[in-house]
Formats: C-alpha cells, structure tokens, sequence
C-alpha cells in the first residue's frame, strides 16, 4: 500500500508539473496576442471627391430615317433596265429603273403627229375666222380637237413617264430586289432607298417627364453594335398627345450620322440631358451596404495600434444618404466630406475599430458609363 500511495503521489507531482508548464505558456501565448492586438484586413479605399452630375432620362428608341421609301413602279411591266448598283448613294431625281416602254412610245409619236396636226388646223382655222370664211362653231371644234390631242400627248407621256422609276431625293440605295428581263406589278418593291443623315430616334417617355422636355434638348444615343461610339442630337419633336394605354408620350430626336452606322430599324439607347449640372460627392456602388435600416460606408480614420507604438487606419460605419446613380457610381447627399477615405471593398471583414491595411492592386469598377466586356 505504501508503494501504491508514493506512486500516485509522483503521479499527481507529474501531472501538477506539466499543467504549470503548459499554463505559463499558454498565458504568454495569450498575452502575446493581446499585445499584437486585432489582426489586420486588407480591404480597397479611395477618398470621396465632388463629380459634376447632369440629370439624365433613360429611354429605349428605334430608329428611323427621316425619310425613306420602298421604290415601286405605278403600272405594271416588264423590267428594261436597271441603272443603279445595290448600296450606292444617289441625287434626287436620279433614274433607276426603266419597264419595256417601246410600244408605249411609238403610240405617243402618233398622238405627237395628231397633235402637230390638229395644232395646223387650229391655226388655220383661226385664220380663216379672222377673215369671216367660216363660223364660230367651226372654229370651236378645230379648237377642242386641238386640246383633246395634246391632252392624249401628255396622257401618253405621262404613262411613260411611269414606267421610269426615279429616286425622289437624295440618299442610299438598299439591295435591288428585281431583275432585267422580271414581270413586276404594279407596287412591287423594287429597292429601297434612305436618307440616313441626319436620322431620326423615336423613343417613349412617361408622361411624368413631361414637365422637363423640351423641343431642342440634348440626347445622347448609344448602339450595342457600335459600344465605342455615341451619336449626339437634339428632340426634335414632342407628340402632342400622351397614350391613353401606357401614358406614355413619343418623343423624336435628330442625330447626326455622317458615317451611315446607324441604320433604319435598329434599337439604340437614349440619354436626356435635363436641367443643369450639379456637384455630389460620388463613391462606387460597391462602397455602399444597403440595410433595412439604412445605408452604410466605411470611413477609414487614424487610430492607435494595439501596443501603443504607432498609428493605424481603422474602420467605422457611419450612415449615409444616397442619391441619383449613374452607371457604377452612386451619389452621397449627406454622412460624409470630400476627402474622406472610404472603403470600396473588402466591408464583410469589418466592424467597428477594426484595423486595416489598404491594398488597391484591383479595384472595384467606377465607370459612370460602363460598357460590357466579353471575357
């Protein structure tokens, strides 16, 4: 019993022996990482500066030329020539298409001839009035016969006239649709033809914007096909009345499209300047947390490290008021001055006093006009 009893008692010595040990280190473990204080996040920043900021109103439009045609022929016939390439530019006036017409003009030598004749006999009857050889009525009908054939001329001229296509002003020809030799009826699509500068934009509104547009405001217009450019222009008109069905209003615009991108048909996005230019203090979006209970940044101030010995950036929320948003970037109305830094990204790791480091090797996006990229 008395080896029993100085046993467990070395045992328990043992056990008292390394628990001190481990204790102690543990202890300085612990006071080591107090001293270190909080670990530091890595987050972005930039320092929140004024940006000018133009009222804009969205709107989705169509475009149009400001005048265009699909040409046709008035009679039928058959196509004779075609005088135009497909895509080419063309005056007003110039001739594009002529139908077989040549038994159309041989019929209208024949009235030119009777109309030669019946213009001798006029003259000659009228002479002969003057000198009281013959009567009134005899002068009359040589009159009438007169009139009547040069009426059959200009018919006939007319018809003729017809049967050759020309363009009725000026612009750039589509893909002919006919051939030489082709039977086409009357009102058949021969080409089309465009006048596509300036073009005209047509877009809807709700009646809501009524207030701020204005014949002559300026409108930006931008294409997916072309994501590089913007075409400038003006509201060229208002439509009077608002849709009873939507209360929307139609809008037109006229841009300037010297290089002929813009195309009649195609769907463009369209910015209204409305009133003037205002200052805001202007954050990317993905500095804002948005809450049920408000909406938050990150501030980054100067504070005290852990152990005393030098001055760190450290993070506070504070509550801000949000405005108008334009592409990626969000106006803040009030809660924080110019040249505050502000946390961009990273705000998941923070809370109040948490101490960070700023890294902006990648930076959120902050394009008020961003575009898409294909990866």
């Amino acid at each position: 019993m008395k080896r029993w009893f100085i046993m467990l008692g070395s045992v328990a010595a043992l056990v008292v022996v390394i628990g001190g040990i481990w204790g102690y280190n543990l202890s300085k473990k612990i006071a080591a990482f107090k001293a270190a204080g909080q670990p530091k996040q890595t987050v972005t920043a930039m320092k929140a500066a004024p940006q000018s900021w133009h009222h804009q109103i969205a709107a989705v439009g169509t475009v149009h030329a400001v005048r265009g045609a699909d040409l046709s022929a008035e009679v039928a016939g058959i196509v004779d020539v075609i005088r135009f390439e497909s895509g080419a530019d063309v005056k007003a006036g110039t001739l594009l298409v002529e139908l077989r017409a040549h038994d159309d003009i041989a019929r209208l030598e024949s009235l030119k001839a009777n109309a030669r004749l019946a213009e001798l006999n006029f003259h000659r009857a009228e002479a002969e009035f003057k000198a009281q050889a013959i009567s009134q009525a005899r002068l009359d009908d040589a009159t009438a016969t007169y009139k009547s054939a040069s009426a059959q001329v200009a018919e006939q001229q007319a018809l003729i006239d017809k049967k050759r296509v020309r363009a009725p002003f000026a612009g750039h020809l589509g893909i002919r649709a006919v051939d030489p030799g082709q039977y086409v009826n009357a009102g058949t699509t021969l080409v089309t033809l465009q006048s596509l500068d300036p073009i005209y934009v047509d877009f809807y509104l709700p009646q809501q914007n009524l207030e701020t547009l204005r014949v002559g405001q300026v409108v930006a217009a931008r294409s997916d096909t072309y994501p590089e450019l913007k075409f400038s222009g003006r509201i060229s008109a208002i439509d009077p009345k608002v849709d009873a069905d939507t209360r929307n209003v139609l809008v037109r615009a006229t841009l300037k499209n010297p290089t002929h991108q813009l195309l009649p048909g195609m769907f463009v996005n369209v910015d209204i300047q409305v009133g003037k230019a205002l200052e805001y203090l202007t954050l990317p979006k993905t500095a804002i947390a948005y809450n049920p209970y408000g909406e938050t940044v990150f501030v980054l101030t100067k504070g005290e490290a852990a152990n005393g010995n030098a001055a760190e950036l450290v993070a506070k929320q504070v509550f801000v008021n949000v405005g108008p948003s334009r592409g990626d970037q969000v106006a803040i109305i009030k809660g924080i001055s110019a040249g505050d830094q502000i946390v961009t990204s990273g705000q998941l790791k923070l809370k109040n006093g948490t101490p960070v480091v700023i890294n902006n090797a990648v930076l959120p996006s902050n394009d008020p006009n961003p575009k898409p990229v294909e990866e």
